[in-house]
């Protein structure tokens, strides 16, 4: 007990000391002390004003012992000042905590003055409500000299940061576009960081009666419909567009008027970064094609799908592709045990692996170079790991290239997938979710059948249609595994989704391309349309399916309206600044081998069944067992090694009556079987 006294008791020298080596600690001390003396005869003032020059008031400052009364004051009230700690702050960035402090402060010395003197003489001589109104008047007087600090190094900055502010450039006028949550934390950002570039000219707003009214001292000048005038009245230089939640259509309307009064305009990051409190000034950016499609802001049920990945061992097929990659960020939020990231790409396995490590600071991590083709490589890492959770994102999308190379298809969506899929069987993983795709409904394309078809091997392995065996076409290996269970609980589901902005063969990055070039535009067709929903919210609601799945569901995700690509292309255009058909050029280029000019969410026969998420439904068709598979798959993976491109699709199209196949396309016109053998052998 004594030696925890003595080691306190050193403790607060030395902090005495340290604080006593700075001179601003006696600068603050010092005026506390004449500010202690101040109150004390303003309440004097204040109490006596009435006579204040008559004949009571100078008996009563003519007693000795209200003349000592201010120096007992200051030996009792600074100790207890130091006691709770107002001496310890930088007091430039007073805050309520420290008003707090100051506030318990005062009333601990005023009730131990009032104590003291009453114990000491029952305040005879004394005025009872001096004390009262001097503990007030400190309170005021301490709390007010610790603002005008904050004040002066928040608005003046001091000389030296005043002149050299005089010699920065001179900062942009900035409009802000909307006046409600978001615009508060822009106002409040660049007003307590006098470093950043602009000044706040003003504000607008869709709703008239906000029209006067002022935030932080800025005020909102009129209404969005007139903003090139309020632009012009304001000398704005830059618009900045700061509304957490917009439509699609009224994006569009203020990124038109934005447009018109020929200033730079930029936005903010969406409702789901104001929520999670990342809102800042540093993350403006300019207008992206995802801020006109307005998708709104995806409910996720964190419980559930916690259930599923909290402390579990997860892996991500495909991890480092566009949707893999993001699945692994969203996954993160559910802290998992380990995430496996497996991936056939070096360049982009090792960027996620990166961007996992040092921008969320998650390190349980193990990167898996490989294809999932590579049966010895998955046995080892099932075998090792033993994941949970399996998200299959690996395959090959690119429609145009698949169907040049149908045999890739087969290899890398077919049978990768159900080799994965028998080894999640094997392994006794919890939750399998595929990745699928809505060009898997009523195929014109490989890319698309291949995708379907992985959807009818994800059924026919599952609890309601397996029967104890596998499909034929396993490898040896899998054939000599032992302990095959008879039965199986991996509940299997897939998740069929359009596309998604910004993806890896997406068209946004080539447009994007070909305005940076002066042009033409290339568009397959006037009248062509696609579905398109962000990176994000798709991930997100592929984590939201797999926590619903009871087992062989497919799941759709709502897209909302199809969109033309040719206003898409417009879009970007006026976007880059530039004006469609003038300065930069549209070309149309027909359809591609495969393509659709419209895509559809749903086969014929498919029953679509409402989910608990407004966002998700489930389909249910009528898939087929492994035994009505079989053969088909027996011909196809043989077809694949010779390169047979049109019995390929010709297979393809026997397992898949909906699928109409174009058999004009691919690099190798038939089987390397026709080829004579004089040119196989140059070859």
């Amino acid at each position: 007990m004594i030696h925890s006294l003595k080691q306190l008791v050193r403790n607060q020298l030395a902090l005495f000391l340290s604080l006593a080596r700075n001179p601003k600690f006696w600068l603050i001390l010092s005026t506390d002390i004449a500010l202690l003396v101040v109150a004390h005869y303003l309440a004097f003032a204040i109490r006596f004003a009435d006579s204040i020059f008559g004949e009571q008031s100078f008996n009563y400052l003519s007693n000795t012992k209200i003349l000592s009364l201010p120096l007992f004051l200051i030996c009792v009230k600074i100790p207890i000042f130091y006691a709770v700690g107002l001496y310890r702050g930088m007091w430039r960035y007073t805050s309520y905590s420290d008003i707090l402090n100051i506030l318990k402060g005062t009333l601990y010395a005023g009730a131990v003055v009032i104590v003291l003197i009453l114990f000491i003489n029952r305040f005879q001589g004394y005025s009872r409500s001096i004390f009262i109104l001097d503990s007030l008047l400190t309170f005021v007087l301490i709390t007010g000299h610790r603002v005008l600090i904050r004040y002066f190094y928040k608005n003046l900055e001091g000389p030296r940061q005043f002149f050299r502010r005089q010699l920065q450039s001179r900062k942009k006028n900035l409009l802000l576009v909307g006046a409600g949550s978001a615009a508060d934390k822009v106002l409040r950002e660049i007003q307590s960081n006098r470093n950043l570039p602009y000044h706040i000219v003003g504000l607008v707003d869709d709703d008239p009666h906000k029209t006067g009214l002022k935030i932080h001292g800025i005020p909102v000048v009129g209404l969005i419909e007139d903003i090139g005038q309020h632009a012009e009245r304001t000398n704005t230089e830059e618009i900045l567009i700061t509304i957490s939640a917009i439509s699609s259509s009224d994006m569009q309307r203020i990124v038109a008027l934005c447009q018109e009064t020929g200033l730079a305009f930029k936005v903010l990051p969406g409702i789901d970064q104001l929520i999670d409190g990342k809102i800042s000034i540093k993350a403006i950016r300019d207008i992206s094609y995802a801020d006109l499609l307005g998708r709104e802001e995806v409910r996720l049920e964190q419980d559930i799908i916690g259930d599923y990945l909290t402390d579990k061992i997860v892996l991500v097929t495909g991890a480092g592709g566009s949707i893999g990659s993001e699945l692994c960020r969203q996954i993160l939020r559910f802290c998992p045990r380990h995430l496996l990231l497996y991936d056939a790409g070096e360049e982009n396995l090792y960027s996620i692996q990166m961007e996992l490590q040092h921008e969320f600071d998650f390190r349980n991590l193990v990167p898996i170079l490989g294809k999932v083709q590579d049966q010895g490589l998955l046995e080892l890492v099932f075998s090792t790991y033993k994941p949970s959770v399996v998200f299959h994102a690996a395959a090959y999308k690119h429609v145009p290239l698949v169907e040049t190379n149908p045999w890739q298809a087969i290899h890398n969506n077919v049978f990768a997938a159900q080799l994965l899929i028998e080894t999640a069987i094997i392994h006794k993983v919890q939750r399998f979710v595929l990745v699928s795709t809505d060009k898997a409904v009523r195929p014109t394309n490989v890319m698309g059948a291949s995708k379907r078809l992985t959807e009818l091997l994800m059924m026919a392995y599952g609890k309601a249609r397996w029967d104890g065996s596998f499909c034929p076409t396993r490898t040896k290996l899998m054939q000599s595994t032992a302990n095959v269970p008879n039965d199986h609980t991996t509940i299997f589901m897939a998740v069929r989704f359009g596309n998604v902005l910004g993806s890896s063969g997406s068209v946004i990055p080539l447009f994007k391309r070909q305005i940076q070039r002066g042009g033409p535009v290339t568009v397959t067709h006037p009248e062509v349309t696609r579905y398109f929903m962000s990176i994000q919210e798709a991930a997100q609601l592929i984590l939201q399916a797999g926590a619903m799945g009871k087992g062989g569901e497919i799941f759709l995700l709502k897209m909302g309206k199809p969109i033309k690509i040719a206003q898409m292309a417009r879009n970007l255009i006026k976007l880059a600044g530039k004006e469609p058909d003038t300065e930069i050029e549209i070309h149309y280029t027909g359809l591609r081998s495969g393509e659709k000019l419209y895509e559809e969410l749903i086969t014929e026969g498919e029953g679509i069944v409402q989910t608990g998420h407004e966002k998700i439904m489930v389909l249910q068709g009528d898939g087929k067992n492994c035994s009505e598979l079989s053969s088909v798959l027996e011909q196809l993976l043989q077809k694949s090694k010779e390169h047979d491109a049109l019995a390929i699709k010709e297979l393809l199209q026997q397992i898949i009556p909906e699928y109409t196949p174009d058999v004009s396309s691919a690099i190798v016109s038939g089987s390397l079987q026709d080829v004579p053998a004089d040119d196989r052998a140059a070859n």
